[in-house]
């Protein structure tokens, strides 16, 4: 099984989406497998962007992500990288679809949301970086009646 990382940003923390956006991973059956509600560190901030560094925006990102607690997570499933950029949608809200977390959530590209992964190799390092510990070892009962 593949596995992603997600987190909630701080205006998703702030305006009480947490359930919403669990619940809509977890009612497409996949498997929270780490999860942590905490305060970002300017530096660790930095870290996580790291490959945006150039970008004029960095700043404000990084601004962003530190300006409130934001919820880490690690979702496992088939496909859970892909899929889960699915729900989420596109960066941009306007550009993302009714259904989508973004779509149904999110107005202005600067305050959208959430953040997923955008490859299984982004997962890894982002899983990494934000849980050192590694995810949580258990198995749903359900997986026999989502899975084949």
């Amino acid at each position: 099984m593949e596995q992603t990382f997600i987190m909630i940003k701080p205006d998703g923390v702030q305006r009480n989406l947490v359930g919403e956006i669990i619940g809509r991973f977890e009612k497409k059956g996949f498997s929270l497998k780490g999860l942590k509600l905490l305060s970002v560190e300017r530096g660790f901030a930095e870290k996580h962007y790291e490959d945006l560094s150039s970008k004029p925006f960095f700043n404000g990102l990084v601004e962003y992500i530190i300006s409130g607690p934001v919820v880490a997570m690690i979702w496992e499933g088939k496909n859970v990288v892909t899929t889960g950029r699915k729900i989420i949608g596109a960066t941009n809200p306007s550009d993302s679809a009714p259904g989508t977390i973004r779509g149904d959530f999110a107005v202005d590209i600067g305050r959208n949301v959430i953040h997923g992964s955008d490859s299984v190799a982004s997962a890894r390092k982002e899983i990494a970086l934000w849980f050192p510990e590694g995810p949580v070892a258990w198995s749903s009962s359900l997986n026999h009646w989502i899975y084949e």
